[in-house]
Formats: structure tokens, C-alpha cells, sequence
């Protein structure tokens, strides 16, 4: 899952804290810890990282989305109403496929999302933190063993939304735009070098086109033709010396011709 939502970050332009099977905790008066519960994973778009992987649930701010993976209890029974009095604003509870791992209490491979109303979960088809990501997309891409496209277009989708609401964007990702910039650059030298050999053909056939016609050989448009075709590796030298020592058009196409060009 962490994956998933790293990618979502770079298509927002910023990382989203995301912290697997993390302790939510309360500190007594005395400096006690206590452990409440154990999320498989809790996520934070606008938090930086902490020091430790635990979540004050006093001190705040609460995890945007927490996360339960379902294999042998029913969370709806007892870790759904602690949540909402902690007042955590997303809990996804994904029963993972394939269908021998979802007890009978659990119910069918899914994921559910609940969003808090009023002091109580109530289900939603589509995620609140992480904009318009359904419930469907996220169980798809929970238990793809190969990332689908429809998976990554419903990234970059969410992503971007994100991002909108942020002023954010792929360019903002500091790994992203390192990563365009060296495409660029490496694009603008190819560019420069596919330039340089279009410049010398350009000369090859100017040399050539003069040199017929200072011996007045007409350039026929099979001659133009055939100069139209040159690639980056002709021999200058040896056209120009074929435009000199031919004796008609006809002859001048024969002699490079002959010679491989």
C-alpha cells in the first residue's frame, strides 16, 4: 500500500507520509505509554515525518486514512468504535483476496471504506483524504500482482486531483522533475546533434549542386532526388570529386552509385 501511495505523492508533487503497522498511543500525566491499538498502516497528506513510528492520539494531528487488513477478525466489532471516538476521519477495512483468506465473519474479498458523520463511520463508495479513489480501484490494486493500467491511470488521477487542490504537480516532486530535467537535456543534445548532421548534408548537397553547375551540368531531378537521400555518413569529399571528374548528370550518378553512396 505504501507503494500505491508514494505514487499518488509523486503525481501531487509532494510525499505523503505513509507508516505500516504503527501503535496508536496515549502518554499518561507521569510519561507512560500506552498502547491503544495497532493500525496495519495510517496515512498523513500533510504531515512531516516523525521521529518514531507511533501516533499520539492527544497530541494529533490524527492520520488522514487509517488502514485495516481483515484476515481473521470482523474490525467492525470492537477497533471501529475506538476509532471513531479517537475521532480518525477515514478507516479502510479490506478483506484481501484470494477468497480462502476472508473468514466467513469478515464477508467477500473487498475493500470498505468508512468515513466519520456525526461521531460514527458510515460507508462511502469513494474516499474523502484521497480524492475520488474508489473503494473498488483500491481493493483492485491492493491484491494486483502486477500493477494494471487502469491502476496507474487511477493514480496519476488522484494524484493529480491532489494536486490541483494544492497548486502542486509532478514537477514539484523533486525526484520527478530531477528526472524530466536530464530527459530534456539529454533530448536537446540530440536535438543539437541531429541539427549538426542535417547542416552538413544541407552543405554536402549545396558543394555538389555548385560544382555541376560551375562545369554546367544541369542538376536533374534524378540528381535531386538522389541528394534528397544522403544519410549522416556520406563522404563529402568523394561526391564533390565525382562532380568534378564526371562528364554528364548521367555519368555522376553512375560514378556514385557505383561507389556505394
Amino acid at each position: 500500500m505504501t507503494g500505491l501511495v508514494r505514487e499518488i505523492g509523486l503525481a501531487r508533487g509532494s510525499e505523503i507520509l505513509a507508516l505500516g503497522s504503527v501503535d496508536l498511543v496515549q502518554f499518561t500525566d507521569e510519561g507512560g505509554r500506552n498502547v491503544l491499538l495497532q493500525a496495519d498502516a495510517v496515512f498523513f497528506l500533510n504531515r512531516p515525518w516523525p521521529k518514531e513510528k507511533a501516533v499520539d492520539v492527544d497530541a494529533g494531528p490524527a492520520p488522514d486514512v487509517l488502514l485495516e487488513v481483515d484476515h481473521t477478525t470482523d474490525v467492525r466489532r470492537g477497533k471501529l468504535s475506538v476509532y471513531a471516538s479517537l475521532g480518525l476521519p477515514e478507516v479502510w477495512v479490506e478483506v484481501p483476496q484470494p477468497e480462502w483468506l476472508a473468514p466467513r465473519e469478515s464477508g467477500w474479498p473487498r475493500l470498505t471504506i468508512y468515513l466519520l458523520e456525526g461521531g460514527r463511520y458510515v460507508e462511502s463508495a469513494r474516499s474523502r483524504a484521497f480524492a475520488g479513489w474508489t473503494a473498488a480501484e483500491i481493493h483492485r490494486a491492493l491484491n494486483e500482482e502486477v500493477r494494471s493500467l487502469e491502476t496507474v491511470a487511477a493514480l496519476r488521477r488522484v494524484g493529480r486531483r491532489l494536486g490541483r487542490a494544492m497548486g502542486t504537480g509532478p514537477d514539484d516532486d523533486l525526484f520527478l522533475a530531477a528526472e524530466r530535467e536530464e530527459s530534456r537535456e539529454q533530448g536537446r543534445q540530440e536535438g543539437r546533434e541531429e541539427g549538426r548532421q542535417l547542416g552538413r548534408l544541407d552543405a554536402t548537397r549545396l558543394m555538389v549542386r555548385q560544382t555541376l553547375a560551375a562545369r554546367a551540368i544541369p542538376v536533374s531531378e534524378e540528381i535531386d532526388a538522389w541528394l534528397a537521400g544522403l544519410s549522416a555518413d556520406t563522404d563529402t569529399a568523394s561526391l564533390v570529386e565525382a562532380a568534378v571528374e564526371c562528364r554528364d548528370a548521367e555519368d555522376f550518378l553512375c560514378r556514385v552509385q557505383k561507389s556505394g553512396h
